[in-house]
């Protein structure tokens, strides 16, 4: 008779063990937020220092003392955070060649109808249509998006929460993290608090908010959990630290914001991992913090600057540590040291090993060289190295990272061959010394790549020496001429190339 009490008890005592975590994650849930009415009138034009909202303390708050209040507290954060989300629209005016006159597989966005029964004439130019999310993050109208929404649009708009459609102004972009900042005017903008991501936890329960697979979806909420931090090496952007979620995400959803427990923007939602386009539990979006600093940026100077080392790291694994008698393969290890850079006037060589920089455990090179470029050219930092096992510390000052186009010599500045993705040019004296490489005669090196192309997506960088072209060695600069003359668009692209004495392959197709 015990044992059927005790086996009746069991499901209540497991219902008000959850109901006791529930209180535990659910305490201290109250919203409120400021700067949500901003006067008509002024421009999208840089408006100095950007006006964040700020989460007010409140003394009240919110257990869960039950499956209702529970619940009550997902729709809480839900109504709390959705207001402040908005559908991206865009347009761009482009011209192309026709043979139908629908089109949905080959553009996503394009017009879905031609005027009935007419056929488009092969040469046209017609608006192309653009949509995704935003999130309103300031009371005068600044909104966190991605940069692949808006880039090159020539028209961007914004239909808010309570179905007002207004006119954006693109304030800046930034490529290397996939960020955008634009403005609208209007009333009764509600802005979104701004949290810390550093503080997200794996495990925490997250919400995304967008419009998924079209207009009529808006402000679609979806719930999961926080799958992984700094994930990196996803081919998606420059600087990498994404926050990987299962909170369902889908095309339309980029720009839209991750909102953690406390209805704060944690993260802005960029892309999906997925082996059909659709759902499969593996969304990312860039952090919080790492969004703010571009935003603030952008919104300041129009552009975004970041910290300069001036060397070529990369990750230490087990056989490079064995090889270097490392107990542990972590670390930053250098590679080329740029003549005239910071790096180089500290004294740090090719071969040493970062395991610090300004006081942190640098566990590899990606979160290296995102901490360096999140700090300001000029920034004093103290760098801790191994050199032939030995431990030393450099101190210096960071420089301004330089663009692609004024890191090398005036060839390199060249734009890149729009037929195959890059240039390339013979390797000159003057270019050998800056790219730190013996000026060997008959060497081709790559001068510029284009960051939309293939070669730029298969790895293929400046200063990338070509050795041979589909298996035939490359022997002079009219030798690879010859040999890329007749290679034509939509063909398989080979190369094997040095790159500070390692050989890599390379194939893709133009």
């Amino acid at each position: 008779m015990k044992n059927m009490n005790t086996a009746k008890r069991n499901p209540i005592l497991l219902v008000l063990a959850g109901i006791l975590v529930g209180a535990l994650f659910f305490s201290n849930l109250e919203f409120s937020f400021s700067g949500f009415n901003s006067p008509e009138g002024g421009s999208a034009a840089l408006s100095g220092k950007p006006n964040y909202a700020q989460a007010k303390s409140e003394s009240e708050n919110f257990p869960a003392l039950s499956l209702k209040s529970f619940n009550e507290a997902f729709v809480q954060i839900a109504e709390s955070a959705t207001p402040s989300v908005v559908t991206v629209y865009t347009e761009k005016k482009v011209s192309g060649r026709f043979t139908s006159p629908f089109d949905f597989f080959g553009h996503q966005f394009d017009d879905f109808f031609a005027p009935p029964g007419m056929r488009p004439r092969e040469e046209n130019s017609r608006v192309q249509k653009g949509m995704g999310s935003g999130v309103i993050v300031t009371g005068d109208g600044y909104i966190l998006t991605n940069n692949h929404v808006v880039e090159g649009a020539d028209t961007v708009s914004i239909r808010t929460f309570d179905n007002r459609k207004l006119t954006a102004e693109i304030i800046g972009t930034d490529p290397k993290t996939d960020l955008a900042v634009i403005k609208v005017t209007g009333l009764n903008l509600k802005p979104l608090v701004i949290g810390d991501s550093d503080r997200l936890r794996v495990g925490e329960w997250v919400i995304a908010i967008g419009s998924p697979l079209g207009e009529n979806l808006a402000r679609t909420v979806t719930q999961g959990i926080v799958s992984a931090k700094g994930r990196a090496n996803v081919g998606l952007a420059d600087y990498e630290d994404f926050i990987q979620t299962d909170a369902a995400i889908n095309p339309g959803n980029s720009g839209g914001p991750l909102v953690n427990i406390q209805g704060e923007l944690v993260g802005i939602n960029t892309a999906i991992a997925s082996r059909t386009g659709g759902f499969e539990g593996i969304g990312f979006a860039v952090p919080s913090n790492m969004a703010r600093k571009v935003m603030t940026s952008l919104i300041e100077s129009g552009t975004v600057t970041r910290g300069y080392l001036g060397v070529s790291i990369q990750d230490v694994d087990e056989n490079i540590a064995k090889a270097m008698g490392l107990e542990k393969p972590e670390g930053a290890l250098v590679g080329t040291v740029v003549a005239g850079g910071p790096a180089a006037g500290a004294g740090l060589k090719t071969g040493d090993v970062i395991v610090g920089f300004n006081g942190k455990k640098v566990s590899g090179s990606v979160p290296l060289r995102n901490r360096i470029a999140a700090l300001a050219p000029g920034t004093s930092v103290k760098i801790d190295l191994l050199r032939d096992g030995k431990p030393l510390q450099r101190s210096l000052r960071l420089g301004l990272q330089p663009s692609a186009e004024a890191a090398g010599e005036a060839a390199s500045a060249q734009p890149a061959n729009s037929s195959l993705g890059f240039s390339a040019s013979a390797l000159s004296a003057e270019q050998a010394r800056s790219l730190g490489i013996s000026p060997t005669a008959g060497k081709v090196v790559v001068t510029a790549v284009s960051e939309s192309s293939n070669a730029w997506r298969a790895g293929l960088r400046r200063g990338d020496l070509i050795l041979a072209i589909n298996r035939k060695p490359v022997e002079s600069f009219a030798g690879y001429s010859a040999s890329v003359s007749g290679i034509k668009k939509g063909e398989l692209l080979f190369l094997l190339v040095e790159r500070r004495g390692n050989k890599i392959y390379f194939a893709f197709n133009l």
